[in-house]
C-alpha cells in the first residue's frame, strides 16, 4: 500500500482538507453524480463481462454461478461487479479516493464477532477492495438498495427515498467524522449497543435486530462442527453436500498441498496467532461454493483439531484482480490475498484473528479466514417496508465508518456538505442504474435461453 506523508512532515489543517473537499465540486459538481454511462452507444456488452469474468473460473460451477445470477435482477447485480465498475469509470469522478470496498452491496454487509466476542455490523466482503473515488461505493449501495425494494415488489418512491436517505445518513456521519480525533475514528465501531440505540423508536426493526443478534450468536465453529462433520473410517471427515461442499477426486493430493499452504500462511500472521494455530492439526480439505459473484473460484474449507471436541474451520478462497484494478490505480501488493487482508483491516472496525493470505503451490493467491464467528446476514426476503429502510441507514453509517477510517473523511465532508444535493444526486443515479441492470438481467436471460451461456440449477 502507498505510504504516503512521512510522520515529521507538516499536515494541513482540518479547515484547509475540508476546503479542498469544497473546491473539487468546481471540477466535478454534486449534481453531475446523477448522470451515468450505461446510455453510451459504445457500451461493452454486459453478457459479454459476464463471460469474460468466469475465465479461470472451476469449468463445472460456472453453469451454477449463472443459475444464482438469473434469480433475479438483484441477485444479477450482485453477480456483475465487473460491469459496474465498467460503467462507473465513464461517471463524474470526485476526485477523491479512498480505500474502497468494490462490491458495496445490501449483501456485503452484515453482523459478526470480536475478539472479545462482542458483536458488531460491519461491511463483510472486501474481494475487490482497492483505491476508488469514494462515490463508486456510495453508487453501488444505492443501486443495491432500489433493486433490493424492487425485489420485494415496494414502491419505486419508496426505494428511492430509501437509497436517498442511505446516502444522506452517509453525509450526515461523515460531517461528524470530519471532526472526531482519529483515534476515536479508529477505534469507532457498530456494536449492537449503539444500533438499538439509534432505532430504539423502530420497534419492528429492534426486535428484528435483536433476534438475528442471538441466532448470530449461536453461528460458531462449535455449533457448526457436528453439521460439517463427521467420523468416517475412524477418521474426522467433513461432509460432502454436492454441488456445494465436496472432495475432490485427487483430494489426498489437495490434503498434502494443503499442508505446504498453510505453511505459507503462517509466514504471514503474527507469532501468537502462530502458537495458537500450531496447537491445531489439518485433519480434512473439502471444495465449498459460496456467494453469487464468486462463484467458481477456488474456494476451500479446512477442518484442524486440536482435540476430539476441539475443531477449527478455516476457509480459503481465491483471491483475484480486483474488477476496479481496470480503472483506478493498480494494487502495489504482489499478492492479492494481501491486498484484500490489507484494505478489510483498513477498512473494517475489527477484524477476524485469522484473517492472513497466502499463495498456492500453482501460483494462486488466497486469503484466509474463520468459515463461521458469529456471522449474520440480511435476509431480504424477510424485509417489509420499514426494515428495508432502516436497514438501508445501517448500512450508509456503516459505509462512512470505513470511509473515514481510511483517512478522507474532511475532505469528503467538505465535498458533499451538508444539503441534500449530493444525496438526491446518487438517488437519481441508483434509480436509473437499476433500470439498466434489468435489462442487462434480460439480456443474460436471453444468452441462457439461446444457449450462449449454460446453467445448472441447484438441487
Amino acid at each position: 500500500m502507498k505510504q504516503g506523508r512521512k510522520v515529521w512532515e507538516p499536515l494541513p489543517t482540518l479547515e484547509e482538507r475540508s476546503n479542498d473537499g469544497k473546491t473539487k465540486r468546481e471540477q466535478t459538481p454534486r449534481e453531475a453524480h446523477s448522470s451515468s454511462a450505461y446510455d453510451k452507444a459504445d457500451r461493452v456488452d454486459p453478457v459479454s463481462l459476464i463471460i469474460d469474468s468466469n475465465e479461470d473460473r472451476l469449468p463445472d460451477l460456472v453453469p451454477i454461478r449463472h443459475s444464482r445470477m438469473l434469480q433475479s435482477p438483484f441477485a444479477f447485480f450482485r453477480g456483475a461487479a465487473l460491469i459496474m465498475a465498467e460503467d462507473l469509470s465513464y461517471t463524474p469522478n470526485s476526485g477523491i479516493y479512498v480505500q474502497s470496498c468494490g462490491d458495496c452491496h445490501l449483501m456485503n454487509f452484515g453482523g459478526y464477532a470480536t475478539p472479545e466476542r462482542k458483536q458488531v455490523f460491519d461491511i463483510n466482503d472486501f474481494d475487490e477492495t482497492l483505491s476508488a473515488p469514494f462515490e463508486w461505493d456510495l453508487k453501488r449501495l444505492a443501486a443495491s438498495i432500489v433493486l433490493a425494494g424492487r425485489y420485494r415488489g415496494f414502491a419505486d418512491k419508496e426505494n428511492k427515498k430509501a437509497a436517498f436517505s442511505a446516502v444522506k445518513m452517509y453525509a450526515e456521519k461523515m460531517q461528524k467524522y470530519a471532526t472526531m480525533h482519529q483515534l476515536d475514528i479508529w477505534y469507532s465501531r457498530l456494536d449492537k449497543k449503539t444500533i438499538l440505540e439509534l432505532f430504539k423508536s423502530e420497534e419492528e426493526f429492534t426486535k428484528r435486530f435483536k433476534l438475528a443478534a442471538s441466532k448470530a450468536k449461536r453461528r460458531t465453529q462449535e455449533n457448526a462442527f457436528p453439521k460439517l462433520s463427521a467420523m468416517q473410517d475412524g477418521k474426522r471427515k467433513i461432509v460432502d453436500e454436492p454441488p456445494l461442499i465436496y472432495h475432490l477426486p485427487d483430494n489426498g493430493e489437495l490434503f498434502e498441498k494443503a499442508q505446504v499452504f498453510f505453511d505459507g500462511y503462517l509466514e504471514h500472521i503474527t507469532d501468537d496467532k502462530k502458537a495458537l494455530l500450531r496447537r491445531f492439526r489439518l485433519v480434512d480439505v473439502a471444495v465449498k461454493v459460496v456467494g453469487v459473484g464468486s462463484v467458481g473460484t477456488r474456494c476451500y474449507i479446512a477442518l484442524f483439531m486440536a482435540e476430539d471436541d476441539d475443531p477449527l474451520i478455516l476457509q480459503f478462497k481465491e483471491a483475484k484482480k480486483s474488477v476496479l484494478e481496470s480503472y483506478n490505480p493498480k494494487t502495489p501488493y504482489k499478492n492479492h490475498g494481501e491486498r484484500i487482508v490489507n484494505g478489510q483491516k483498513l477498512m473494517q472496525a475489527v477484524s477476524d484473528i485469522f484473517l492472513g493470505w497466502t499463495r498456492s503451490n500453482e501460483g494462486r493467491d488466497f486469503y484466509v479466514r474463520q468459515l463461521r464467528d458469529m456471522k449474520a446476514s440480511a435476509n431480504i426476503d424477510n424485509f417489509t417496508p420499514g426494515i428495508y429502510s432502516n436497514y438501508a441507514l445501517l448500512c450508509g453509517w456503516a459505509l462512512a465508518k470505513s470511509h473515514a477510517k481510511s483517512g478522507m473523511s474532511p475532505e469528503i465532508a467538505g465535498y458533499v456538505g451538508k444539503s441534500d444535493v449530493f444525496a438526491e444526486a446518487i438517488a437519481g443515479f441508483a434509480v436509473g442504474y437499476a433500470d439498466q441492470t434489468e435489462k442487462d438481467y434480460e439480456a443474460l436471460l436471453i444468452a441462457a435461453q439461446n444457449g450462449r451461456i449454460s446453467v445448472q440449477a441447484e438441487v
